[in-house]
Protein backbone atom coordinates (compact mmCIF):
# COMPACT_ATOMS: atom_id res chain seq x y z
CA UNK A 1 0.00 0.00 0.00
CA UNK A 2 3.00 2.38 0.36
CA UNK A 3 2.87 2.62 -3.63
CA UNK A 4 -0.77 4.25 -3.56
CA UNK A 5 -1.19 7.77 -3.32
CA UNK A 6 -3.04 9.61 0.10
CA UNK A 7 -5.88 10.16 -2.66
CA UNK A 8 -6.33 6.67 -4.15
CA UNK A 9 -5.88 4.93 -0.91
CA UNK A 10 -9.16 6.81 0.28
CA UNK A 11 -10.47 6.22 -2.91
CA UNK A 12 -9.75 2.49 -2.67
CA UNK A 13 -11.66 3.18 0.85
CA UNK A 14 -14.77 4.23 -0.33
CA UNK A 15 -14.91 1.67 -3.22
CA UNK A 16 -14.45 -1.12 -0.97
CA UNK A 17 -17.48 -0.23 1.06
CA UNK A 18 -19.60 0.45 -1.84
CA UNK A 19 -18.74 -2.76 -3.12
CA UNK A 20 -19.03 -4.88 0.11
CA UNK A 21 -15.36 -6.04 -0.16
CA UNK A 22 -14.05 -8.53 2.92
CA UNK A 23 -14.07 -6.66 6.05
CA UNK A 24 -10.23 -7.41 6.58
CA UNK A 25 -9.06 -6.00 3.35
CA UNK A 26 -11.19 -2.74 4.42
CA UNK A 27 -9.10 -3.23 8.09
CA UNK A 28 -6.48 -3.16 6.21
CA UNK A 29 -7.12 0.20 4.50
CA UNK A 30 -8.22 2.07 7.61
CA UNK A 31 -4.78 1.24 9.62
CA UNK A 32 -3.36 2.26 6.36
CA UNK A 33 -5.64 5.56 6.79
CA UNK A 34 -4.85 5.85 10.18
CA UNK A 35 -0.90 5.04 9.49
CA UNK A 36 -0.79 8.07 7.31
CA UNK A 37 -3.09 10.30 9.76
CA UNK A 38 -5.56 10.57 6.94
CA UNK A 39 -8.73 9.42 9.15
CA UNK A 40 -10.50 13.28 8.65
CA UNK A 41 -10.62 12.47 5.30
CA UNK A 42 -12.67 9.05 5.27
CA UNK A 43 -16.30 8.60 4.41
CA UNK A 44 -18.21 5.79 4.36
CA UNK A 45 -21.15 5.37 2.42
CA UNK A 46 -24.17 4.49 4.54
Amino acid sequence: MNHLSDELLLESYQKAHELKLSPDFIYLIEKEIQKRSLTHKMKQSG
